[in-house]
């Protein structure tokens, strides 16, 4: 990883006076079928999904990434649990019910705790949303990606809107007050009004919380292989200018580059990335951050990727890990931070690296004459966070 401090400088990280916050993430890695755009551990079962072999892996995990993070760490009690995918709601309620159970007992919960599932509309109906309620899960986010027909099937989506405002309307129905709706913008042939008609369409349903995001063509994938024609990249921009300005007039703060939520609705489990917490990873797939309280050595550590393979290996079903030298830190941390709109105070990240400012030197200096960088605080302007990668490039390009 490119380094932002100078080669000389020597940067060393010093000893964690409080640990971070953490979160637990669970993958669940199978779809009924991969959506053409998708670049996530996800995988077409062959057959029935072992799910009862899933489940004891997860229990097992568990267990072995907490019996880590205490090597390391203590372990406060969890802000938030994120069951992602893939698609979670495939599964039964009973395999999440088994899982927050097993995490409350071995680590325990903040009484405020975030427990978010993801689900495909065409995956869940309301008698499955109720048992999703009862097994613990308290904020649910909703793929629904378009809410254009043409465009859900250009997409490979298995649902239809129907199932959309079915899930949703179930939702509340059943008890949730805690919604987040993803949709894409820069769809093929997509023009600024048909953006902002599907905003308007997931508007007028009321969520806490939209996710808004670009669609961009990533390796490894089959619009890679075979790219549809996507607006030109000004049209791109005007279109995500005038949606931002919807949104705001809904009622929706952005407070991350596509993440915008209502007052107090704020997604903790993203939060916790963005603001360099750690997170103890279960399921194939599953990446975790831990935080050594002794030195404060960063590691980043991931599971086996393929579900068969991580179901013959829950021993040793670790495929790697990564440690962040003090030279790597300050791009790390930064490229996660600078993605909130109010980015963080400057003591946050001494706090969470173990450095001082003047490892973000000289660069630091000069955005903020620039007028990119906020004085006295590590976020972004607003010119600044309009050209945040372009930012984050010149940042790493000056310490080579």
């Amino acid at each position: 990883m490119p380094s932002l401090t100078q080669p000389n400088s020597a940067a060393q990280a010093i000893p964690m006076t409080d640990s971070p916050p953490c979160s637990l993430y669970v993958h669940l890695p199978w779809c009924v079928k991969k959506c053409p755009y998708c670049d996530f551990n996800s995988h077409q079962p062959a057959g029935a999904i072992p799910e009862q072999e899933y489940l004891y892996c997860l229990l097992k995990d568990l267990q072995q990434e907490v019996d880590y993070f205490r090597r390391a760490r203590p372990i406060p009690p969890l802000n938030s649990l994120f069951f992602g995918g893939g698609t979670p709601s495939l599964l039964s309620p009973h395999v999440f019910a088994c899982v927050i159970k097993r995490a409350q007992t071995l680590v325990g919960f903040k009484t405020e705790i975030e427990i978010t599932l993801e689900a495909n509309p065409g995956t869940v109906d309301k008698q499955k949303l109720t048992a999703l309620r009862e097994a613990g899960i308290n904020r649910l986010s909703i793929g629904a990606q378009s809410f254009s027909y043409e465009q859900l099937n250009k997409l490979g989506r298995i649902h239809d809107l129907q199932d959309t405002f079915s899930v949703f309307h179930g939702a509340r129905e059943t008890g949730f007050d805690n919604v987040n709706l993803d949709l894409m913008f820069g769809l093929p042939g997509q023009s600024i009004n048909q953006a902002l008609s599907d905003l308007d369409a997931a508007i007028k349903l009321a969520p806490e919380h939209i996710s808004w995001y670009q669609l961009t063509i990533e390796p490894n994938t089959h619009f890679y292989r075979s790219p549809p024609q996507l607006p030109e990249d000004d049209l791109i921009g005007d279109m995500h200018q005038a949606g931002i300005q919807r949104l705001q007039q809904a009622g929706y703060y952005q407070y991350e580059v596509s993440a915008f939520a209502r007052t107090g609705k704020r997604s903790l489990h993203n939060l916790n990335y963005w603001r360099y917490g750690d997170y103890l990873a279960v399921g194939a797939g599953a990446h975790g951050k831990c935080t050594r309280s002794d030195n404060g050595q960063i590691t980043r550590h991931w599971k086996t990727r393929q579900p068969e393979h991580y179901l013959k290996r829950i021993d040793h079903c670790r495929a790697g890990s990564e440690q962040i030298t003090p030279d790597q830190l300050p791009f790390d941390f930064l490229m996660n931070a600078l993605r909130l709109k109010d980015g963080v105070a400057e003591s946050a990240y001494t706090d969470a690296t173990g450095l001082t400012l003047q490892t973000l030197e000289p660069q630091l200096s000069r955005f903020r004459k620039q007028g990119l960088i906020m004085p006295e605080r590590l976020a972004c302007t607003e010119t600044g966070y309009h050209h945040l990668n372009t930012l984050l490039s010149e940042f790493i390009s000056e310490a080579d």
